[in-house]
């Protein structure tokens, strides 16, 4: 049990203000998320130092392409989320409480770091798995640490943080993959029991600091697949993160209470092929598609990764991220060398 932070009092009530749920917890309860409790007298983190899972990943796999590709990542998470995804993938962790379940382990900021720095294809760590801003208090502690270590950070989450918070996690996270479930208020409020303009404004602000991020966005069949929401999301990305915003379109499979069938892969290369028209770099996931893995340059199309599932081999660029053949930057160094 730990002290959770972004709490204020609202009249005689206390108030998480960690996200834009803004919940008012009453006393022995916890908030949407499952994981912050009024234990009386003042909210606390259930989780702190508490985790589900922790393995060493490809960090393309999280997905990021375009941040230390080839390398390895620490992957770290516990359990809770603040959406409630009618199609979540890892439901068992996000969608529970330290109640119900049973297979927490306990470990130290110290024991994370070591992990970490265990293995010399690492580049850092990635907080994952569930949703990592539940999870801040403990997350901006082993990030210090990170940090003071050469290691870099990494939050994959759903992007539904207020500013405050947003705000310091930029202080201290090097890179964010985020997850842009559709481009529709009414998908949000119906499928995560959230809302969209949270999300949109903390892509924006990510985007116009110094960190890096990339985007995913799930299509799911006769949810959030019509062409005209698609485009405008890109043309969205487009205007305010810049042509060169990664952006990866990931393939529905059923999952946790949507039975819907999977993205039929000809809505994935019709999606490809519009997105393309507007940024850089477009990537396919969860398909076994020709397309859309490795990476080209831009300005001359040579291939400079090459990507098999999560084997990468990247031998297009100069040490500074340049393209060998035109020298067009695809890699700023501070993501590579």
């Amino acid at each position: 049990m730990h002290k959770a932070a972004y709490i204020i009092q609202n009249n005689s009530n206390l108030q998480c203000v960690l996200c834009p749920h803004n919940c008012i917890i009453k006393s022995g309860k916890v908030g949407i998320c499952g994981v912050r409790r009024n234990s009386g007298n003042e909210i606390v983190t259930d989780v702190y130092n508490k985790i589900s899972a922790m393995h060493n990943d490809p960090i393309e796999k999280k997905p990021l392409y375009h941040f230390f590709p080839g390398k390895n990542i620490l992957s770290v998470g516990s359990i809770g989320c603040n959406l409630k995804c009618k199609f979540c993938q890892n439901w068992e962790i996000s969608q529970t409480s330290c109640n119900e379940y049973n297979y927490l382990k306990s470990i130290t900021v110290s024991d994370i770091i070591a992990e970490a720095k265990n293995d010399p294809n690492n580049a850092g760590i990635a907080y994952t798995y569930n949703e990592p801003t539940v999870w801040l208090e403990f997350m901006f502690d082993i990030a210090k640490e990170a940090k003071q270590s050469n290691l870099k950070n990494v939050m994959v989450t759903n992007g539904f943080i207020n500013k405050e918070p947003l705000a310091e996690l930029l202080t201290i996270i090097d890179a964010f993959s985020v997850d842009l479930k559709a481009f529709k208020e009414s998908f949000y409020k119906a499928q995560t029991f959230s809302s969209l303009k949270p999300v949109k404004q903390a892509i924006t602000t990510i985007a116009k600091s110094e960190k890096f991020i990339e985007i995913t966005n799930l299509i799911i069949p006769g949810l959030n697949d019509k062409t005209q929401d698609f485009t405008e999301l890109i043309k969205w990305i487009k205007n305010e993160c810049g042509i060169n915003t990664v952006l990866h379109i990931s393939r529905f499979f059923p999952n946790y209470k949507m039975n819907i069938s999977p993205t039929p892969e000809k809505t994935l290369l019709n999606f490809y092929n519009i997105a393309k028209n507007e940024l850089n770099y477009v990537y396919l996931g969860n398909t076994n598609s020709k397309v859309g893995h490795d990476t080209f340059c831009p300005n001359c199309g040579r291939k400079v990764i090459k990507r098999m599932r999560y084997d990468t081999i990247v031998d297009g660029l100069d040490n500074a991220g340049n393209c060998l053949n035109c020298n067009f930057n695809i890699l700023p160094p501070e993501n590579y060398s």
